[in-house]
């Protein structure tokens, strides 16, 4: 069953409306640059409620992070009570496995071989749970760490899904065209941000959420 991750959830409501639908995984964003930015104290408050309402049934949290310092993630980490940090930024494989056990990277390769680069300098740095990515992979863009709504590569999302176990998609996924993507992709997992949104960034619309993850369950069919 490929795994179906929310991200950018900005209020506990919205965060349990997501969870209620079906989603495996619930992203928060702690880089401040992005209009879906989450204070560290209001996304406990919406893990505490998660897992108080929800029990066992809570889905995985993962905090967004881009070029913070390891000590900072640890602590967001520990205060929040994220499962993962994702690292959507210029972090090194080093810096990667200097967070084990907690960190899995975000690339956005340009090219087929400058994706294969980077999977294989992760390769020791992948975590070895089963319920987190190898990997996640954007959309090439210059200028964004993430979030830009763009497509990404369909060659390259093939080539990095040959080499990572366990490949997360992301880039301009929505309810029209995430099941063709997983039927020809085969990811481990999806990620949606902005394609499940009514127009405001951080708050998903409940019609668009239930679509999707309708609309990934049957490519999985």
């Amino acid at each position: 069953m490929t795994r179906v991750k929310v991200c950018g959830i900005r209020t506990a409501d919205n965060a349990l409306m997501v969870a209620r639908a079906g989603a495996d995984m619930i992203g928060l964003n702690f880089y401040p640059k992005t209009p879906r930015y989450i204070k560290p104290a209001i996304a406990r408050e919406i893990v505490s409620r998660l897992r108080k309402e929800l029990g066992a049934a809570c889905p995985t949290i993962v905090g967004v992070f881009v070029n913070s310092s390891a000590d900072e993630i640890r602590a967001i980490a520990a205060e929040v009570g994220l499962d993962y940090a994702q690292l959507n930024g210029d972090e090194s494989a080093e810096f990667v496995g200097a967070l084990p056990g907690l960190a899995f990277k975000a690339i956005r390769p340009a090219d087929e071989n400058v994706a294969r680069h980077e999977v294989s300098a992760l390769a020791e740095s992948i975590l070895a749970a089963c319920d987190a990515p190898s990997v996640l992979l954007d959309a090439f863009n210059p200028k964004l760490y993430g979030g830009a709504g763009e497509t990404t590569s369909l060659s390259i999302a093939q080539a990095v899904n040959a080499v990572a176990p366990r490949l997360m998609l992301a880039g301009g996924l929505n309810p029209g065209n995430v099941a063709e993507r997983v039927r020809m992709i085969q990811p481990w997992g999806v990620d949606v941000a902005s394609g499940v949104e009514a127009g405001t960034p951080g708050i998903k619309d409940e019609a668009k959420v239930r679509a999707f993850i309708d609309a990934v369950r049957s490519a999985d069919a």
